[in-house]
């Protein structure tokens, strides 16, 4: 521009401290964007883009805006996009200031620090998560400004703080400045890709910076008074944390009154891999909540509820003691349906009572949440008093836990309306007969007329003056008018203002005083009732840390109904936890398999693992008989009960484990660089590195991705390394479409082989989806093409080649007949590679242990010994 206007300046100075954000600039009834912010900020919310200086070539200033008082859903859009927003307000009264209002941004919203509902998730946490290291260790730490979760860990390595930091799947990262270098943020990329990124350089991560900020935050409180002893790597990412905060907030969070340190051992452990296979909060396929188990068990009532099944999915207990007092609780209210619906139909009720809280403490609460509060604890006394039917245990802590807060409630229904307008400055708000003050001012403003009747009457009687008048302009504003004529009858507390050609005209104190109150008299109405409102409000954020108690109760409680709600329309089983090493289940189903299908019968199967003779189960069979559904079933049956739910099955026994671990499908990562089998050895190596005796293993087609030899080759030895390694030697259940790894059952103790069982009838397959004892036969591929709607050409080919590989058929020239068609030429002699059949025979023969074998496994060994002649 050829000349800076004072007002641009002024915009200026102020965005070049928030280069990374979009400046919202108030200018009376609208924020203003300007320049960049104002391109960009166009683009996304779909809105004109405009300029100013139109006329000034090549000087145009481009130019958006939208409306103040609904700015919420914009703000959000921009938040969804990733963009940061900073709040610019005028902190002047413009009616009070000669020249530039002086502006100042009040607080910046960031992806991971929204606590709006127009940017929330009901039943999703919306995390703030940072990040610190040395090379070595991790500290992590996470952060949910809208409920006031505050939670810090350490982690070993690498690879352990990107599957923790993926499992709580934060909208916005924090991490040191070393992190911008490509290669450092390489090691970070499968976290960091597709979420907010901000970086603190190295000074943030002062040790005693770091507990300055979190004794400022705690009234005090140093790490070791918290718990954070021995994580210094943690207290530097919570430092981290804190430090965003008050930079975004300007200033604290009164409601976020505890910072939690946890440790990986105390619940069970699962990598993004297996989060991902076993469908646990979204499906693989389009990654919607629906069709995943979060969505199946999910029948909670209230948002803070959800969240909190949320969290016991994503981590399982490893605390026997807590796990049966869950299902304690969840037999209590599934064994007392009337009990168990009149809590739901309560708690349907209650409003989010965590975010409720985190808008009261930061001040940005409306009347509506004040009277979605008042309404939410008016339900708690019904709910403690039907809590208190179910007995001891859990439930009664969680009764004795909930707090009512009487006081908070009786005030707000007091002081303000049913249903309060949506704009705090309009007026409206404060009930009638809370403050005297008020009431008589509405009194004024409602009746301004019919005051000045009234007095008009009376000072006609007062001085016998029949023609007196009160009027009003602009000028004098009321006065009292009387005709020459009667200027005798005046009384002495008149007071002359102007005299007129036939009359003169008077003020009284009383006038005056009424004149003060009724001209002011909506401005000052609506200035008590924005005071009066603040201060209930204040009231109720000095009792957050109370709010906040109840309201983790009222979840815990809404997650226990909305288990038991489900164990009884499903039929499910109390699994007995212990901490031996047999996992058995009976008639065990897969918990959403069952539930989408429901109008088809589930076949159950059972299950049986230890450490000791049933370790590890090869399981073969074709493709769509059931394989990949029974592995995961058992799966998901040992995570719900380590949540304290009930299964699905007729009885269980699970032990306590520490790891579940999957291997599943067919997936490649080509921004990484990664193949399918890539992928797939990665997540094999992840697995034989970290499982434990105490662990179970899925393993779903190891070695798929390569040449046939070479897959059974990994696949063999990868099993191998699961029976022999006795630091690694997991419960593990193995699917596999190579049936040579069914000899392993002849050599080692631990593992049994099962098959899914199917029925051969006019060349197809009926899959009987049971799990039965013993090798498969046949793998049924040809039949599976058939069923997906492969031409009847390709499908006699492949039957024709199939029966050249069995029979070992070959060209005069030794090649083998798979290589040519029935109408193709021979090819050129070359060295045979299926040579050699009688020797692998008599090799076979020769491995054969006669004394241990069963006769259904004698009979399936003549049926491969056959099928090689």
């Amino acid at each position: 521009m050829s000349e800076i206007t004072p007002m641009m300046r002024q915009y200026l100075e102020i965005k070049a401290d928030y280069p990374d954000t979009i400046l919202f600039f108030r200018l009376g009834d609208f924020y203003e964007m300007f320049l960049d912010d104002a391109v960009k900020a166009s683009r996304i919310l779909g809105i004109t883009l405009t300029s100013r200086n139109k006329n000034a070539d090549g000087n145009e200033v481009p130019l958006c805006g939208i409306p103040y008082h609904s700015s919420a859903p914009y703000l959000a859009k921009l938040v969804e996009a990733g963009e940061k927003v900073a709040i610019c307000e005028q902190v002047e009264d413009p009616k009070l200031v000669k020249g530039i209002v002086k502006r100042e941004v009040v607080k910046v919203v960031t992806p991971g620090l929204v606590i709006d509902d127009a940017s929330l998730s009901p039943k999703e946490n919306n995390y703030l998560l940072a990040l610190f290291t040395d090379g070595g260790r991790w500290g992590l730490s996470y952060l949910d400004l809208s409920t006031g979760e505050f939670r810090v860990t350490e982690l070993a390595d690498l690879q352990a703080a990107v599957a923790e930091t993926a499992c709580i799947a934060p909208r916005e990262i924090i991490l040191p400045a070393a992190f911008r270098d490509p290669a450092q943020a390489k090691a970070l990329a499968a976290v960091t890709s597709d979420r907010t990124v901000t970086y603190f350089e190295e000074w943030v991560y002062d040790a005693d910076y770091c507990k300055r900020l979190i004794g400022n935050q705690f009234n005090g409180a140093t790490p070791a008074t918290l718990g954070c002893d021995g994580l210094p790597f943690a207290v530097l990412a919570a430092g981290a944390v804190l430090h965003y905060l008050l930079e975004t907030q300007k200033g604290q969070a009164p409601h976020v009154t505890s910072l939690t340190p946890y440790a990986q051992t105390e619940h069970l452990v699962l990598d993004e891999s297996t989060r991902r296979n076993l469908e646990l909060t979204a499906t693989i396929a389009d990654g919607k909540r629906k069709g995943s188990l979060l969505g199946l068990m999910d029948r909670t009532v209230t948002a803070m509820g959800g969240r909190k099944l949320r969290q016991w999915i994503n981590y399982p207990l490893m605390d026997q003691k807590r796990i049966v007092e869950r299902q304690d609780a969840v037999e209590a209210l599934m064994r007392d349906p009337g009990v168990r619906t009149e809590i739901r139909a309560l708690l349907s009720g209650v409003y989010d009572l965590e975010r409720l809280n985190g808008r009261i403490s930061l001040a940005s609460a409306s009347a509506k949440d004040l009277v979605a509060l008042k309404g939410s604890l008016s339900r708690i006394p019904a709910i403690k008093e039907q809590v208190s039917l179910l007995g001891s245990g859990l439930l009664a802590d969680l009764d004795g836990g909930i707090d009512p807060l009487e006081e908070i409630r009786d005030l707000i229904a007091a002081a303000i309306v049913e249903d309060p307008p949506f704009v705090l400055r309009d007026g409206g708000i404060i009930a009638d007969g809370y403050d005297p003050e008020l009431d008589e001012l509405r009194s004024i403003s409602r009746e301004g007329k019919g005051f000045i009747a009234r007095l008009e009457a009376q000072e006609k009687a007062r001085t016998g003056i029949s023609s007196l008048k009160i009027r009003y302009n602009k000028v004098f504003g009321y006065y009292i008018e009387v005709t020459k004529a009667n200027v005798a009858m005046i009384p002495e507390d008149y007071i002359r203002r102007q005299t007129l050609a036939n009359a003169e005209r008077y003020v009284t104190p009383e006038l005056k005083e009424y004149e003060e109150k009724v001209l002011g008299a909506e401005d000052r109405i609506r200035e008590i009732e924005f005071s009066l409102f603040q201060k209930v409000r204040e009231a109720a954020a000095a009792e957050g840390e109370r709010i906040a108690r109840s309201a983790d109760r009222l979840a815990t409680l809404d997650v226990l109904a909305s288990l038991a709600e489900l164990a009884h329309d499903r039929a499910y089983c109390r699994p007995e936890i212990h901490e031996g090493d047999e996992l058995s289940i009976t008639e065990g189903r897969h918990p959403v398999i069952e539930e989408i299908y429901a109008t088809e019968r589930f076949v159950p199967n059972d299950t049986l693992l230890d450490n000791g003779e049933n370790q590890l189960v090869i399981i073969t069979g074709p493709n769509m008989a059931g394989k990949s559904t029974f592995m995961r079933q058992v799966a998901l049956i040992t995570l719900m009960a380590q949540m304290g739910s009930f299964v699905p099955a007729s009885q269980a026994r699970i032990p306590l484990v520490d790891r579940i671990f999957t291997r599943v499908g067919a997936s490649d990562n080509l921004a990484r660089g990664q193949s399918t089998f890539m992928v797939e050895m990665m997540e094999s190596a992840a697995i034989l590195r970290g499982a434990t005796p105490k662990s179970l293993v899925v393993l779903d087609e190891i070695g798929r991705g390569t040449s046939t030899f070479d897959g059974v080759s990994i696949a063999w030895a990868v099993a191998e390394f699961l029976h022999d390694n006795k630091l690694h030697a997991a419960k593990t259940l193995f699917a596999t479409h190579y049936h040579e790894l069914t000899e392993l059952a002849v050599t080692r103790p631990g593992v049994k082989n099962f098959n899914i069982a199917v029925r051969e009838w006019n060349d197809r397959i009926i899959f009987l989806r049971k799990i039965v004892p013993g090798g498969a036969s046949h793998s049924y591929g040809i039949q599976v093409a058939r069923l997906a709607g492969l031409p009847v050409e390709v499908i006699d080919r492949a039957k024709e080649i199939l029966l050249n590989l069995e029979k070992g058929e070959y060209s005069e020239g030794g090649v083998p007949r798979i290589s040519r068609g029935k109408k193709a030429q021979a090819p050129s002699p070359q060295l045979s590679l299926f040579a050699g059949d009688d020797d692998q025979i008599r090799q076979r023969l020769r491995d054969i242990e006669v004394s241990t074998l069963t006769p259904l496994e004698a009979l399936n060994v003549l049926d491969q010994l056959k099928r090689m002649l």
